[in-house]
């Protein structure tokens, strides 16, 4: 079966994943981080590349990415900018050859709202002291425990946690703390790794439309017949 382009539309938001090849540690330690982090900061600060970063983690053997480009193209610009500067840092620390990543990026669309919110609540969550995220800097621009990252872009969904920053801040804590369901998780995981929308039925018919191409798989099994 041929492989489905990629989904990437203006103006909507992307859970975008980076695999690590081989289950290689791209992120050993807090100096590999920053390398990404900085390179992250550089390609979304391309006026070419006009794409807004919500939240970012980094787990050891992958990069998750909540981002939303102005346009089709911008998402695919971010990205190939970011894997340009990054790798060539990494090989400069570490030597070797080669890529790093197994294959192309992965990216969902995600229906804003609820879902929107879970992703965004979902990377933040993900900080641990070996799994930094963007938890510490939402909503002031510090973009995360381990060193300066891009300015983050908090979402509507954010900004109506709470009339004052002291009251956003102190739901976003209560949120995190909670976390999110483990079915909620997998299904942003599975959406990110196969590459569908994430969202109603009737907003994955609108990426559809847009996208000319199935939003989310398919029923498994033969249709039932109708007599």
């Amino acid at each position: 079966m041929a492989r489905l382009p990629r989904l990437a539309l203006a103006g909507h938001t992307h859970l975008v994943l980076l695999r690590a090849h081989g289950e290689l540690a791209v992120f050993d330690d807090t100096a590999d981080r920053l390398l990404f982090l900085h390179a992250l900061r550089q390609a979304a600060a391309d006026g070419a590349v006009q794409v807004q970063v919500h939240a970012w983690a980094l787990p050891p053997t992958a990069a998750w990415l909540l981002l939303t480009p102005a346009d089709a193209p911008a998402l695919s610009r971010v990205m190939q900018a970011l894997g340009r500067r990054f790798v060539a840092a990494w090989r400069q620390r570490h030597g070797g050859r080669g890529t790093l990543w197994d294959g192309r990026f992965r990216a969902a669309v995600v229906e804003p709202g609820p879902l929107r919110l879970a992703a965004l609540q979902w990377l933040d969550g993900l900080g641990a002291p070996h799994t930094p995220a963007s938890a510490t800097g939402r909503g002031d621009g510090r973009g995360g425990a381990v060193g300066p990252g891009p300015a983050l872009h908090d979402p509507p969904e954010f900004w109506a946690l709470g009339n004052t920053p002291f009251e956003r801040e102190a739901a976003w804590r209560a949120r995190l703390a909670q976390g999110l369901p483990a079915a909620q998780v997998q299904a942003l995981h599975d959406a990110a790794l196969g590459g569908w929308a994430l969202g109603s039925a009737a907003f994955a018919a609108e990426v559809a439309a847009l996208s000319r191409r199935p939003a989310q798989p398919r029923p498994r099994g033969r249709p039932r017949r109708t007599d």
